[in-house]
This record gives C-alpha cells, sequence and structure tokens, in this order.
C-alpha cells in the first residue's frame, strides 16, 4: 500500500487543508498548520484491509445497551472538604479527567496534593510531575502534614512510559503536573507543542475510559488568561476548573467553567495558610467583613454563582471630571457596558446627571458579578453618591432593571432571601414580579416590592 497524501491540520480547531496556510480559515489561528498523513484516504486505497480491520464483532464489543450498563455504588469519590466536591457536582466520578488551570505560583500543585491525601482513602492515587522531583514533592507535603501510604510519586514526561506503568498498577486517582511537560515519542515534536499537549491528552482520556481511573491535569496558562495549547483540549476533558487570585491577597477562588457531572460557574473560596489551602464556608461574611455601620456608596447584593448564593458589595465614588478631556468611566468586577447603560437609565429615570463626572465602580474581593439581579443594587449605589445619602449595611437589592426603568423578575429568589437572612440583614428591596413566590414562605426580613425606580424615589 503506498503512502497516502499529507493533509495539513489546525492544532487549535481540527480544520483541514490540502496546502499549507499561514493563518487557519476556519478559528483565524496563526502558525497553527501541520502536516499529517490523511489516513482517509490511505485506508480507502485497500477495500480488503478496511474490511478486515473493521469487523463487526469487534465493533459489537463497543456497543451496550443503555439499560444493561450498571453504575457501581462508589460512583463518586468524596472528600473533607464539601466545597471542592459542590464544585466536582458531588464528589468526583470515577473515569473523569479535570483540568486544573491558574497563575503560576498561585497554589495548584499545593491543592492537588492536599486532594491527593483524601483521595488515598479509596485506594492508591500517583502523582505524576513532569516539574519537581519526588523528593521536593515530599517536603512540600510534610509541611501540609501529609501522611499516607497508598499515595505514590512519580517524576516522568514520557507519556507512554507513564501509560504503561498506570495501565499495570491501576490507581484510582491520578495528577499529572502539568499537561505542557509531557511528550511522546511518536511526534516529533518538542514538549509543550499543541501537537504533543494533543497526544498526551488523548492518551489520558483513552486511559480514564477505558480502565475507569479519573485525573486532574494541571494546564498553564497564557498572557491573556487562556490555556496554553489547542483549544481541543478543553473540549476533551469532562471539567474544567480555573484558580484565580491577586498577588499580596491571602485567599483563592476556585471556579468551574466546564463541568459534564454537575453545574458550571460553581465557585469556592479558599484560603491560603501556612499549612495548604484552607475552604472559606461562610464566603459572604468572608467579602463583607470590613464593612462600616453605614456607608454612603455602597450596596449589597446577592448574586447566584452556579448554585450558590454570594452576598458582595458594589462600591460607588463620583468626582468631578474638571471638563479637561473624557470623564473617566473606571470599573472593577462588573461589566462596563453594562454601568454604560445603567448610568443612562440613572439619567433619564432618576435625574442624575453624571456626563461629566469621573465614574468609580468596584467590586472588593476580586469576583466578578456577571448576575443581572445587581443592576438595582449598584445604581442604588451610584445615587447614595449622587444625593450624598448612607445606606445602612442591613439593607440590600435585588432586581434586574429595564431600560424604561422597571425591574425585573428575579430568578432563585428564595436562595437569595436566606442568604440574607443567615447573615442579619433587616430588608431588602425586591421586584414587586416575585411578589405571588415570595409570599409563599415565610422570612424574617423587611420586604421592600418595586415595580420601578419611580417607586424607588417616592419610598426614598
Amino acid at each position: 500500500m503506498g503512502k497516502g497524501k499529507s493533509v495539513y491540520v489546525c492544532s487549535e480547531c481540527g480544520y483541514k487543508a490540502s496546502k499549507w496556510l499561514g493563518k487557519c480559515m476556519n478559528c483565524g489561528a496563526w502558525g497553527t498548520m501541520e502536516e499529517q498523513e490523511d489516513l482517509s484516504l490511505s485506508v480507502g486505497t485497500s477495500s480488503k484491509v478496511n474490511k478486515n480491520s473493521l469487523s463487526l464483532v469487534d465493533t459489537e464489543k463497543k456497543v451496550s445497551s443503555f439499560s444493561n450498563i450498571k453504575i457501581e455504588e462508589n460512583f463518586r469519590f468524596k472528600t473533607k472538604q464539601s466545597e471542592f466536591d459542590r464544585l466536582l457536582g458531588g464528589g468526583l466520578v470515577q473515569g473523569e479527567v479535570i483540568l486544573l488551570t491558574g497563575n503560576p505560583g498561585i497554589g495548584k500543585s499545593t491543592l492537588l496534593l492536599q486532594m491527593a491525601k483524601e483521595y488515598s482513602e479509596y485506594g492508591d492515587v500517583l502523582y505524576v510531575s513532569g516539574e519537581e522531583s519526588p523528593a521536593q514533592i515530599k517536603s512540600r507535603g510534610e509541611r501540609l502534614g501529609i501522611k499516607s501510604k497508598t499515595l505514590y510519586l512519580m517524576s516522568e514526561t514520557d507519556i507512554d512510559k507513564i501509560s504503561e506503568y498506570i495501565s499495570i498498577k491501576k490507581p484510582k486517582v491520578v495528577i499529572v503536573d502539568s499537561i505542557q511537560t509531557l511528550y511522546s515519542e511518536n511526534s516529533d515534536s518538542i514538549a509543550g507543542t499543541p501537537t504533543q499537549i494533543r497526544e498526551a491528552t488523548l492518551k489520558i482520556v483513552e486511559l480514564a475510559k477505558k480502565l475507569g481511573i479519573s485525573f486532574f491535569i494541571v494546564g498553564h496558562i497564557t498572557k491573556d488568561g487562556k490555556v496554553a495549547g489547542p483549544k481541543l483540549l478543553e473540549h476533551m476533558v469532562d471539567a474544567v476548573f480555573s484558580f484565580e487570585g491577586e498577588e499580596g491577597l491571602f485567599y483563592r477562588i476556585l471556579r468551574s467553567t466546564k463541568n459534564r457531572f454537575g453545574s458550571t460557574n460553581e465557585l469556592a473560596v479558599y484560603s491560603m495558610e501556612e499549612d495548604g489551602m484552607k475552604e472559606v464556608q461562610n464566603s459572604s461574611e468572608f467579602f463583607l467583613s470590613e464593612r462600616e455601620e453605614k456607608n454612603i456608596g455602597s450596596m449589597i447584593v446577592p448574586v447566584l454563582e452556579g448554585t450558590k448564593v454570594f452576598l458582595l458589595e458594589i462600591q460607588s465614588l463620583l468626582t468631578e471630571s474638571g471638563g479637561i478631556g473624557i470623564p473617566k468611566r473606571i470599573v472593577q468586577g462588573f461589566d462596563r457596558n453594562r454601568i454604560q447603560i445603567l448610568m443612562a437609565i440613572g439619567e433619564k429615570r432618576m435625574g442624575m446627571n453624571l456626563g461629566m463626572k469621573d465614574v468609580f465602580i468596584n467590586i472588593p474581593g476580586g469576583i466578578s458579578i456577571k448576575d443581572p439581579s445587581a443592576d438595582l443594587g449598584a445604581l442604588i449605589s451610584l445615587l447614595s453618591v449622587y444625593k450624598n445619602v448612607e445606606i445602612s449595611q442591613k439593607i440590600a437589592a435585588i432586581g434586574e432593571l429595564g431600560l424604561r426603568g422597571e425591574i425585573r423578575k428575579a430568578f432563585f429568589i428564595d436562595k437569595r432571601l436566606r442568604e440574607l437572612e443567615k447573615l442579619g440583614f433587616k430588608g431588602v428591596y425586591v421586584p414587586e414580579a416575585n411578589r405571588k413566590e415570595i409570599e409563599k414562605k415565610e422570612y424574617k426580613l423587611k420586604l421592600i416590592y418595586l415595580k420601578n425606580l419611580e417607586e424607588f424615589l417616592e419610598r426614598m
């Protein structure tokens, strides 16, 4: 059989072209077209080989009836860290592949070493490192107080050797730190290239699904915060978690951006201590710990992140621009375009003249608000500064705003109100559209129903 023709494949999106292109015609990435043999053409040249290689018996072995598939009782591995299990969707699924990303030094390896100790109670756990020696990992583990006879350390970067060892020993959980350090001798490129990352991940996914072994993969990120390597990497794994945090701060945020076995956009807060990462159970109280009795330009909003409610503070500040240049619009933790819309609503419906003022919006704690129900709180915060009126720290606001000034219905209102109750809030502004749902239950809060901003100004 003759050699098949060459085809050029984009390492980012998989787009194929008959000739080399500097820029992928599908995803627009530059320098990602790699030459490969077109297997579809080479196989098609021999019908006998095609028939022999695709026997019906072998194919039927891979097909299972939905009703006959049995799920083991210990379908999920659970740990003593409830927040981590919640992000996973109730625990680690057997055969699941999870990608953990984050900036260098943020604590990815520390967190996974702590999790390795937790999962070692179910059986053998293998920690594969291409960046540290076993002695270095052991030193860090002793600092974290880790003692386990079923936790094994391996310093190797050849994915074929790693795969062979895993196939023989069959550990319950494998941690790979990191995917960018692995390589396969089947590819001529160096470790860390899109081709090598793709080959290593394919091998890992194959092992996970075939042997029922759960994998955690550490992935480096680029300067713009994206996962280094082909975009295909995120599609191949079952879940993608990102570890976030700012330099100089002792807390970290673990966020799920993809999860086939649980909710997406879940969020957990960790504090970085001397003996490792510690879960922050009452995260709302954590973010509100430095507030005063009354504040100007400060409003609390209960926002939904996945299935959990977080109470966050919206801070606003207005200053005179001096008429020189374009007024500043500095926004951190909130959608800048949304703030522009809310300012326009405030000028039209509430008489605020913000055109020549510098506007500063900040969400303390490093969390970005995407929940539209924070609209009302953000506008009240701006109005408080504009009118120089203090707001009690025991008052919160819930509601999405329309361009006509109407306050729209908020979803999961009961969860939000229960979180406010738990932290001792006294009152809350809520949409009139939620009245029927709210009146079915009893709350210890003073509920102030609003249809639109005109009603709010009257009550104010």
